[in-house]
Order: structure tokens, then sequence, then C-alpha cells
């Protein structure tokens, strides 16, 4: 080696000077092509060619005269009957066989306040990950160990309830739940309701990170969010993504129902479903639900991923917890403006713009041009909160309302004995 050092002192270079290997060359020969060949080696070869073909032309039709005197013998000397049938697959792919956990627990799904301190991706993804799953669901009949669908959840009690999409689940037999830590648990299925593609697992743990969920409906477009999940399986699990609220509220056919989303930018990719969609607090504000792929005219679809709102999910996951199956929603028999007003001493509450005959609302004493102030225990000032109001309660229970009437404070029990139709 030689050390060719420079003379400006601020830099030394080693020059390294090989002595080169002797120079090696491969060297191949083509043979003639066909037209530089001599004239009568070209007519033997192609004379030789003829002779093969019209023996193979021989050889396939002597093939097809027996394999055709054989049908025909076994058509017409076949002494055995047919084989019966195999009986049919009664299991279908749509069918969750998963292994059930009872219902009537007292688990709750809680929609809290959206927070005030900004966090970091960094700071979001600490507080989050943690309660982000990996939903491994044995797929077929029992026994059938082929086939494993790979999704994402999120543990909403520290006891082990966990939600997911109904999606997810389909055609399961059984399931594990795998938590950031690389614990795995077997999970039971609680209950599922496939029109808002929303389904709850139990495991037997307890003291597990469960999420903190805020209401989506505090959302607005162009809000930062992000995702984490399981983006095309197990290998990539605990990936996070972001992006924004692209829209709110968005109507979106899925498989033949309309379902209300919230519509993002973040990318998503199969094994996110039933992950968490977060807001900037660090909360979950949706479970992600589906991605438009394909392409559109010449275009591919990009950046156009969806979310079912966690403030839809409130009452949907407690039915299932408690009862198994969604209940029916209560009238009140009222229509009332979207935004509330402030009154002039000050109150705020929403107007009543209509009110139902013979429904709870006018039995109770109810009018037109009345302001409702509370509802249910909760403070009314929008017509969302009177929704979310009325979605805690079930038919045969009373609700309380206070109202603002012409500078008077009046107050009213509804009994909620009319199932919700149309209102």
């Amino acid at each position: 080696m030689e050390d060719n050092r420079i003379t400006d002192p601020r830099e030394v270079v080693e020059v390294y000077r090989h002595p080169g290997p002797p120079e090696v060359v491969e060297t191949y020969r083509c043979p003639l092509p066909q037209c530089m060949r001599p004239a009568q080696q070209r007519a033997k070869r192609r004379a030789l060619k003829r002779r093969k073909r019209r023996i193979w032309y021989f050889a396939a039709f002597l093939l097809c005269l027996v394999v055709a005197a054989a049908a025909a013998a076994l058509a017409w000397f076949r002494p055995w009957e047919e084989p019966a049938a195999p009986p049919a697959q009664t299991w279908e792919e749509t069918d969750i066989s998963i292994p059930t956990y009872p219902t009537g627990g007292e688990a709750s799904f809680l929609v809290e306040e959206q927070g005030t301190e900004l966090l970091t991706l960094q700071e979001i993804y600490r507080r989050v990950n943690p309660s982000v799953v990996t939903v491994m669901v044995q797929i077929g009949p029992a026994g059938d160990y082929t086939r494993m669908a790979v999704g994402t959840g999120v543990i909403f009690t520290a006891d082990g309830y966990v939600i997911t999409n109904y999606h997810v689940l389909e055609g399961g037999t059984d399931c594990l739940v795998a938590l950031d830590n690389g614990a795995t648990y077997p999970a039971q299925y609680v209950a599922g309701d496939e029109e808002n593609d929303l389904a709850v697992l139990k495991i037997q743990e307890t003291g597990l990170p469960a999420a903190v969920f805020a209401d989506s409906n505090d959302l607005v477009v162009g809000d930062g969010v992000c995702a984490i999940g399981n983006p095309l399986g197990v290998e990539l699990r605990g990936t996070l993504t972001d992006g924004i609220v692209s829209a709110i509220n968005r109507d979106v056919d899925v498989d033949g129902r309309v379902m209300t989303l919230i519509q993002t930018n973040a990318a998503l990719n199969s094994g996110n479903s039933g992950g968490p969609l977060i807001n900037q607090y660090g909360q979950v504000v949706g479970i992600n639900v589906v991605k438009m792929v394909g392409s559109y005219q010449s275009g591919n679809v990009e950046g156009l991923g969806f979310a079912i709102p966690s403030a839809s999910m409130e009452r949907i996951i407690t039915d299932l917890v408690t009862y198994g199956a969604l209940q029916p929603k209560v009238s009140l028999g009222l229509w009332v403006l979207q935004v509330g007003e402030t009154l002039p001493d000050g109150c705020v509450g929403i107007r009543v713009d209509k009110v139902t005959e013979d429904a709870p609302g006018a039995r109770a004493g109810i009018r037109v041009g009345d302001y409702i102030l509370r509802a249910g225990g909760m403070d009314i000032g929008s017509s969302v909160d009177l929704l979310r109001a009325r979605d805690r309660f079930y038919l045969g229970q009373e609700f309380p309302v206070t109202v603002w009437r012409e500078g008077e404070i009046l107050e009213f029990t509804l009994t909620l004995d009319q199932e919700l139709a149309g209102e």
C-alpha cells in the first residue's frame, strides 16, 4: 500500500493502487445462421422436420381413437352405480363461530370531550399504540388452518374488551389477539352488528391500557389525524400514518349499505380495519373501516380512507356489550333547530320547531317555541347534544327535560314508550 499524504493539513487521503489482474477475455463462437449454411445441409434438416411432424400427427390420431373407444365401452358396460354426492357444507364464509363470551357485562364505552393539549406524533404513538392490538382470525370450518385473516382492534376497557370491525371476524372460527408487547391471548366473541360494521371481542386479562375516546363531532375539516394499524398483515403491525380530516359526515356506499363516515387522507390499507383514527390530542375519534381502491377513469385512487365516527359508536358498543344486539331507539316526538341560541337571561338552548301529536314530548306538555336547556341530565346546546342524550335511554324509561318558555324555567318528564320511526 502506498501512503500518499496531501500537503494540506486539513485533510489526509490515503490512496491504494491495486496492481490490476491480467485481463480475462471469454470468447463465444456463434454457429452460422441458416442462411449461411450449405444448401444441401439445410434441405436435409427440413426433410427431417417434416418426417417428425407426420409421425406426431399419426400418434395423436391413434390416441384419440383409443380414448373414444374406451369411453364408449365404459358407457355401455358400466355395472356400478354412481357414488352419492357428498353432503353439502353447512358452514358459510359469513358465519362467525368464534367461541363466545356472555353479554350483560358492566363495561361502559365512554366518549369524552376533545382535549386541549396538542401532542406531537411521537407522543401520540407512545400514548395510543399500547391500546392497539393485532386481531388474527382463523377463517373456515373448524380444524381448517389454511386461511387466516388479520385486522386491528382497540382496547376500550382495562379488563379486556376490544373493538374491531365486524368484517374482520366474518367467517372466523377462532381468534387470537396480540398486544403491542407481543403477548398473545385467545379472544372470545361478545357480539357484533354487520350493518354498522362493528364488533366486540373479550380477552381474559386485567390492567390493560385502555384507549381514550373523544367526540368526533368536535372535528372540523383540516384537523390533523393519524392512524395506527397492521397494514398487509402481522409483519408491519404497529404502523403509524398521518393526514388530515378530509370531510365529515360523508355518506359512503359500502357493500350496498350507506354509512356516514369520517373521510381522511391518512394512509389505510388492508389490515388497518378495526384500528383507531386518532385526533391531535391522542384521543380515538373513529374506527377505520374502508379505503377506496382501484382506479377511476385514467387515474389511480389515492388518499381516500374512511372511519366510523366515535359519536355514533357510543350507543352501538353499549348495546352489544349489554344485550348482544342493538336495541330500538326511542322517539321523543320533538323536532328542533340544529344550533342553540342564547336567551335573554343568558341561558343557552335549542328551539322546538315541531311537536308530534300523541308522542312522548306532546304528552309531557312541551310546545313549539320552547327552548330545551337540559335533557337526560345533559346540557343541550345543539341538536347533536339532544340526540346523544336520547340515545342513552331505552324504551320504558323516563326522560327528564328542562325548557325555557317566555322567561320561565319548566321541568318535564317524558315517558319513552315509542320506538324511533323516521324522526
